[in-house]
């Protein structure tokens, strides 16, 4: 776990600047992906090409055998999978950290330049570093889920086109330099199916989450959009209304004047 150190401090951080849902996916890939990745997984697929046995000793045929198998191992796939999946949150998170530092650059500014009306006001953060998402940086994290989505998806459907979602106990194969059709057993594929489903369910736990954090981000951006115009159109309303009952009152004071002077 180690080597994971590093990359979830870095997701333990996104999580103050993420929403409800994206806090739930965060601890879905801390605890589902990551945990189990580096506790039990990397234990259960460390003999799968040390324990394989083929009825020949042909030198090189059992490595030809076991790379027809598996063109890339499943730990180093579902390695690559978590990297890549938490690249567009790592972007979003340098972006934030971005934007926080320039507005305390803009605080800065603003105190050494108290009467000066150039210096723009910081709209993104406040004193404390709590940072609220609207503008370029809600459409950075609409875009950050977004791509976790396309390569969720790309990954799940890669297992698959690689080397499906179960683990047979034989592998037949015949290339060089095997002198004929060879026949090779893995060991534990029981158990290796199982790691196998259980990190598919949570890749598509994951990909649902996105989805409804999508949508919810979405729905949340065109109920603020819907709340801004309101009260615009409230006041329009309300003038046009004011503006009306004075005309309607100037015309009757003119029409008494116009009776009395009559």
């Amino acid at each position: 776990m180690g080597e994971w150190g590093f990359l979830s401090t870095l997701l333990h951080k996104v999580q103050s600047h993420s929403t409800v849902i994206g806090k739930v996916w965060l601890v879905v890939l801390f605890i589902f992906r990551i945990m189990i990745l580096g506790a039990g997984a990397e234990k259960v697929w460390s003999d799968e090409q040390s324990s394989m046995i083929c009825n020949t000793k042909q030198p090189g045929c059992k490595n030809v055998c076991y790379d027809h198998a598996f063109p890339i191992s499943h730990i180093r796939f579902w390695v690559l999978q978590i990297i890549f999946v938490s690249t567009p949150t790592l972007i979003y998170y340098g972006h934030v950290i971005h934007v926080i530092h320039q507005e305390n650059k803009l605080r800065e500014r603003m105190k050494s330049e108290p009467r000066s009306g150039t210096v723009k006001s910081p709209k993104y953060s406040d004193d404390k570093g709590h940072v609220v998402m609207k503008g370029n940086l809600l459409g950075n994290y609409i875009t950050s889920i977004f791509f976790r989505i396309i390569l969720e998806v790309a990954f799940i459907v890669g297992q698959y086109y690689l080397y499906g979602f179960t683990l047979d106990a034989l592998v037949v194969c015949s290339r060089d330099p095997c002198p004929f059709t060879v026949e090779c057993y893995m060991s534990r594929p029981t158990e290796k199916t199982i790691f196998i489903l259980f990190m598919l369910v949570v890749a598509c736990v994951s990909l649902l989450l996105n989805v409804v954090e999508l949508f919810y981000v979405a729905c949340s951006r065109s109920s603020r959009r819907k709340s801004k115009t309101t009260p615009a159109a409230a006041i329009t309303i309300h003038q046009r209304y004011n503006g009306d009952s004075l005309m309607r009152s100037e015309k009757l004071s003119l029409h008494d004047v116009s009776h009395s002077t009559a």
